[in-house]
């Protein structure tokens, strides 16, 4: 007997169940197959950030704007929290504050959603800023924060109850011959199958992968204990590193001199790809990260000397009742150099989806209307 679906969505992180959401509102019978119990990858080794700021006016944005709306929508109907707390990027030097007040400058008139904030605007928006030497800094009105292991958690059993969507942890898919393919051991046949696993590139299309230039992107963060007396930190804070890491700020013709800079005075950050935010969650605790470290293969073990330079930074512009590091984690996404998302169609009726270059919780519901839209 051939078990029978219309959409068969391979791998339960946030792109697949993105995907899921989108197939299921369209009025398809949807299954999700997840090789382990629960969902161990990158979806839930983040900061919990849905990132707006980071991405370029466009597509891209609208993408992400999208994506938050409907992560408000899901907290509200799944139960879990959503904190629609904004974001600072802190500037100490003169190079930061020209990056930003030139971002101001440029992008300010066409979102509405950005300012240029002095320091006493910025202690109103958060208690964590450390105000000596401060020169000002970026507000954006509209990042949002999850704790992406009580979303990822909760999210399937509300995707299940409320739209009919079976789930399969547990289950491996071995082999895909559209529209057929082998998921347990057990066949199964879909008119649409789309792959959406992340990090793992062995199991199905390896050469496909091989062919894309993907590549995979280790990060280590950490965790505090839930800070004491209930103090919160108020908006997600990043300090003047994020500036060079995200596409949002690439057209500001001032990057380049604070690149030089970082990389003449502490060139261990670029090495490492280090920038350095904190987000915090429902339970108090703040989320602290991260390094990026490149390549098909990456470093199973930790270095204890990157959380050393992130937490360095970290305490140069934030202050916490507490600093307690109740866990430290690596993750691995993956990443298609230089693009915003892999979208392949290795053979008829299979849409590949991935590298979405660590904004996962930014972009994927937004673009996973795209993508069903398209197929």
């Amino acid at each position: 007997m051939i078990n029978q679906t219309d959409v068969a969505i391979i791998g339960a992180g946030i792109v697949g169940l993105a995907h899921a959401l989108v197939a299921a509102r369209r009025g398809s019978k949807v299954t999700v197959f997840e090789r382990h119990p629960q969902v161990v990858g990158a979806s839930i080794r983040n900061f919990g950030m849905v990132w707006p700021v980071g991405q370029p006016l466009g597509q891209m944005r609208d993408r992400a704007l999208r994506s938050r709306e409907i992560w408000l929508e899901m907290g509200a109907n799944a139960g879990f929290a959503t904190d629609p707390c904004g974001s600072l990027h802190v500037a100490y030097r003169e190079d930061e504050m020209a990056v930003i007040k030139e971002f101001v400058a440029t992008v300010g008139p066409q979102t509405q959603t950005v300012a240029w904030l002095t320091p006493d605007q910025v202690a109103k928006k958060s208690p964590a800023v450390r105000l000596e030497g401060l020169q000002g800094a970026l507000w954006s009105s509209t990042e949002v924060i999850v704790d992406p292991r009580e979303a990822i958690a909760k999210l399937p059993a509300f995707l299940a109850s409320e739209y009919g969507i079976e789930f399969k942890f547990g289950t491996v898919v071995t082999e895909i011959d559209p529209p057929k393919l082998l998921a347990g051991g057990e066949p199964w046949r879909a008119n649409q199958i789309l792959v959406c696993s992340g990090a793992d590139f062995e199991t199905l299309y390896p050469e496909v992968y091989a062919n894309s230039g993907i590549t995979k992107v280790k990060l280590q963060m950490m965790r505090t204990s839930p800070q004491p007396d209930q103090f919160r930190i108020g908006a997600a804070l990043c300090g003047g590193l994020t500036l060079t890491h995200y596409a949002s700020f690439a057209h500001c013709h001032s990057l380049a001199g604070l690149k030089t800079r970082i990389q003449t005075e502490t060139p261990w950050f670029p090495k490492w790809g280090i920038h350095v935010m904190v987000s915090q969650n429902s339970a108090g605790e703040l989320i602290i990260g991260d390094s990026h470290e490149y390549g098909l293969n990456p470093d199973p073990f930790d270095r204890a000397d990157l959380n050393r330079y992130i937490l360095d930074y970290l305490k140069i512009f934030a202050q916490f009742p507490s600093f307690d590091i109740a866990e430290t984690w690596h993750g691995i996404y993956a990443k298609w150099v230089g693009k915003t998302e892999l979208i392949l169609h290795p053979q008829p009726g299979v849409t590949i989806v991935n590298g979405l270059s660590g904004a996962g919780m930014t972009l994927a519901f937004g673009l996973a209307e795209e993508v069903m839209g398209s197929i």
